[in-house]
């Protein structure tokens, strides 16, 4: 069993916190029979450049311990999400894949920004910078914005939380950007990955917060492919074919074969991540549906 640590200060942006999380959620060798790796690393820093045919990338931070997989078993729960519209099996590959530092390039616009009451001048940024952006003036980082390569690994190198992050980036570069840190989450293993999605508790938002919300919809069922853009196109299908639940964050389409997440996020066009990935080449959106 795998995860990658979050951008966000929580309890699973470290491996120890992360790890302690699992456990007492029951995600232990003990009830699994399977072991836990946090695959970036202690930090986050663990990862390798992969190189993709991007429209954003030429090349994506994916975490050590997915490239060092032989084959993949994605298990992901489908639901909506307030800056993508909706979160399957493209964007558990691209954020539960990606290093921390990948995360920071999916989400962010712009060049990072030092705050500097809260820079202690300690250098964890410096000694993290690849592209050797970063200097002390009088004791407070300062980023030299025409050579920073937007790579975020200041950001989560910097323990005080130093340098803001940007999360204004329009949805649709970020929903591109999804895609292409999926395509490279399983370039090297494209035919031995498995996806299978919950479309199970459908709630609106994503499960990074702590706290959840009324389903939008009854619950479908278990939908299984070998490609993410398919399965991700069918649990779309599936959810839109559904009547929506009253007294939820759906406030519009209720109807069978209305767009849910639209419903609940009208400002937002959730079929560009699945229109990206196609366009790739990490899958396809035709699919036949064999119902078991």
């Amino acid at each position: 069993m795998t995860d990658t640590n979050t951008l966000y200060i929580e309890m699973r942006h470290n491996a120890v916190d992360h790890l302690e999380t699992a456990i007492l959620h029951g995600f232990t060798y003990a009830t699994a029979g399977a072991p836990l790796l946090i695959a970036d690393g202690l930090k986050g820093h663990n990862s390798r450049d992969v190189e993709i045919p991007g429209k954003h990338f030429t090349a994506v931070k994916i975490a050590q311990g997915i490239i060092d997989a032989d084959s993949m078993v994605v298990l992901s729960r489908v639901k909506g999400h307030v800056l993508t519209g909706m979160g399957g099996a493209i964007k558990n590959l691209s954020m539960g894949c990606s290093s921390r530092a990948g995360k920071h390039m999916m989400h962010a616009s712009v060049t990072p920004e030092v705050v500097p009451e809260k820079c202690t001048g300690d250098s964890h940024c410096i000694r993290h910078c690849p592209a050797d952006c970063i200097t002390l003036e009088e004791r407070i980082a300062v980023i030299d914005a025409e050579r920073c390569i937007g790579c975020g690994e200041c950001v989560v190198a910097c323990p005080h939380e130093a340098i803001k992050i940007d999360w204004s980036g329009d949805t649709q570069a970020v929903q591109e950007k999804m895609a292409e840190f999926a395509l490279g989450a399983v370039q090297d293993k494209r035919e031995k990955c498995c996806y299978i999605n919950f479309v199970m508790d459908v709630t609106p938002h994503c499960d990074c917060h702590g706290w959840s919300d009324s389903f939008i919809v009854p619950d479908v069922g278990i939908v299984a492919s070998t490609d993410p853009v398919a399965v991700d196109q069918a649990s779309v299908d599936l959810i839109n074919k559904q009547a929506g639940l009253v007294n939820s964050k759906l406030k519009d389409n209720f109807s069978p074969g209305e767009d849910k997440f639209c419903g609940v996020y009208p400002h937002l066009d959730h079929t560009i991540q699945l229109q990206h990935a196609e366009e790739i080449g990490l899958g396809s959106s035709h699919y036949e549906l064999i119902e078991i």
